[in-house]
């Protein structure tokens, strides 16, 4: 597995793999979710030409993971990261969280943060074995209010969330 930036060619596949990756929370009784249209093409863009979309690519050079992540108040905030399902289990998604906090840690940032659902295992759990710890809502900085408050303006929150952070 080579984890890279994205080309632009590829970003119809980065869809696919985050409606792959989504099908799961169907079986957790969270069909929105799991029916929810990836970001569209032009976001998807806006990431990979700041430089800010990395895939895991397989044997064949093709992605079967991908991440999106921007500076949010000092920290590098994971904003989505994807693995499909075949792909699931082999550390794709781990590698793809170090491969950013390299980048960060290059830019001088402090941390990583995301935000997750808390009762999805491959979320909040498999982030803690990372070293990811829930914020409490009075130490959410203005930029992560702001992602938290637009997330649950879409709905998300409809299911328990958390922010997570991971310093660097």
């Amino acid at each position: 597995m080579r984890i890279r930036t994205a080309a632009r060619a590829e970003l119809p596949a980065l869809q696919d793999v985050e409606r792959a990756a989504g099908a799961p929370f169907r079986d957790l009784g969270m069909r929105e979710i799991a029916d929810d249209e990836p970001p569209g093409l032009d976001v998807l863009e806006r990431y990979r030409a700041a430089g800010r979309c990395w895939v895991a690519a397989d044997e064949r050079d093709k992605p079967v993971a991908y991440l999106v992540a921007e500076p949010v108040d000092g920290a590098l905030h994971i904003e989505q990261v994807s693995v499909h399902p075949r792909a699931a289990r082999r550390g794709v998604g781990r590698a793809l969280l170090a491969y950013a906090a390299d980048r960060a840690r290059e830019e001088g940032l402090a941390a990583l943060t995301l935000t997750t659902f808390t009762e999805v295992p491959w979320n909040a759990p498999y982030y803690a074995r990372l070293g990811f710890r829930p914020l409490p809502e009075p130490d959410l900085t203005p930029g992560l209010r702001a992602i938290r408050a637009a997330e649950a303006e879409h709905g998300l929150d409809r299911w328990p969330r958390a922010c997570m952070r991971a310093p660097l």
